[in-house]
């Protein structure tokens, strides 16, 4: 073939890639379709998870604290059972590995290159991840005892300005009008509709500089570890040889199965040194319901917690730490009402305020999908 033959043959191929045939757009329209319907079923499995999880571990938490006569306002009793709590929010992790080599993965990047270093890097997140889960679930626990319900839910509502400013600097995130927007309502959702809670403490019981800094310590750990999660999938996770550059739900169990095991080891620690394991029977005694109902609740929370990990770490990958906050705090008015029907607290009930945040839920989180929508339909757009 002469030299002009070849440079013809390069210029059609070439024309070719920048003009490409109907039916191979036609191919990649279809292609991006169905990418994004299966995102989208995924967003709402995983958002279906965290707001059971939510609803369920706040209903047993009120049922654990309100068996546990914390209301006897003993500042002894108060503060005692937080290593078992943080430990019950990581337990339950091997019930999602059966899960994990159950669900299909996708074919190894053989390609792939650096993989002792990623998997090193890998392990070291897993380990910081571990840790700061660990405080964060120690954290919560002792904030929601020592602070009293306006108190606490101020200052936890913080946590999803810490996530915004985290994630931009962090993860490089970009935010538009209609996600501040949503932000915004959010964090006034939160404030005026969360639910009550049964381990609140009494006027006497209260110390305010004290819980103000460990709920403070606890908003920043959560905000930070949503952050790093999100840095562990689009950094490194994806790009190891099993996943192939792929997103899928088994990293969301990975992850929450690495990280909740090194937590579970961290609160377990904590829980002997501390010498808080040999009061566990006296809290088995002193529970109304029995001892079977004490195992039982436990081992309910320790389940829920997991299924609220798992569409937590789940709406991280498929979107963002930001929306998966936002999801998380917008299901308070949704929990307080399961909260009100399940509980009859003195001073709770679901009052005008509260159904105000049940619509503007609505309006907040419709405001962040509309944003999703239009990055979808730019895609889209972009083929044409």
């Amino acid at each position: 073939m002469s030299e002009a033959s070849k440079q013809m043959t390069r210029n059609a191929e070439s024309e070719h890639v920048q003009n490409p045939e109907p039916d191979q757009i036609l191919s990649q329209r279809r292609s991006l379709v169905l990418t994004q319907r299966n995102w989208w079923i995924s967003v709402s499995l995983c958002l279906f998870l965290l707001l059971l999880g939510d609803s369920l571990v706040m209903l047993l938490l009120n049922f654990f604290y309100v068996q546990d006569r914390r209301e006897n306002s003993d500042q002894d009793l108060q503060y005692k059972g937080t290593w078992t709590q943080a430990l019950i929010q990581n337990a339950a992790f091997p019930i999602l590995i059966p899960l994990f080599f159950i669900l299909p993965s996708p074919k190894p990047n053989l390609e792939t290159n650096n993989t002792g270093f990623l998997s090193f890097r890998l392990l070291l997140l897993y380990l910081s991840l571990g840790v700061l889960v660990a405080a964060h679930s120690k954290l919560f626990a002792l904030g929601k005892l020592y602070a009293n319900y306006g108190v606490f839910t101020l200052i936890s509502a913080t946590q999803l300005i810490f996530t915004a400013i985290f994630t931009a600097i962090i993860n490089r995130f970009k935010f538009n009008r209609w996600i501040i927007i949503s932000i915004i309502l959010t964090i006034v959702i939160y404030v005026f509709g969360s639910p009550e809670f049964g381990g609140e403490p009494d006027e006497n019981e209260e110390f305010y500089s004290t819980q103000a800094w460990l709920t403070f310590a606890a908003s920043v750990a959560f905000s930070l570890s949503l952050c790093l999660f999100q840095l562990g999938f689009e950094k490194l996770l994806v790009k190891t040889k099993r996943y192939g550059n792929k997103k899928v739900f088994r990293m969301v169990l990975e992850m929450q199965i690495c990280v909740s095991f090194v937590a579970s080891v961290v609160c377990l620690i904590g829980l002997f040194v501390s010498g808080e394991f040999k009061e566990l029977k006296g809290d088995s005694e002193r529970f109304k319901k029995g001892e079977t109902y004490y195992v039982l609740s436990l081992i309910g929370l320790a389940l829920s917690w997991q299924v609220w990990g798992v569409g937590l770490i789940g709406l991280v990958l498929y979107v963002s730490g930001v929306f998966s906050d936002v999801v998380h705090m917008c299901a308070s008015p949704l929990v307080a009402l399961v909260v009100v029907l399940a509980f009859d607290f003195m001073d709770d009930e679901f009052s005008w305020p509260r159904i105000g945040t049940l619509i503007g839920t609505t309006v907040a989180l419709g405001a962040y999908f509309y944003s999703m929508h239009k990055k979808n339909k730019k895609e889209m757009m972009e083929l044409n």
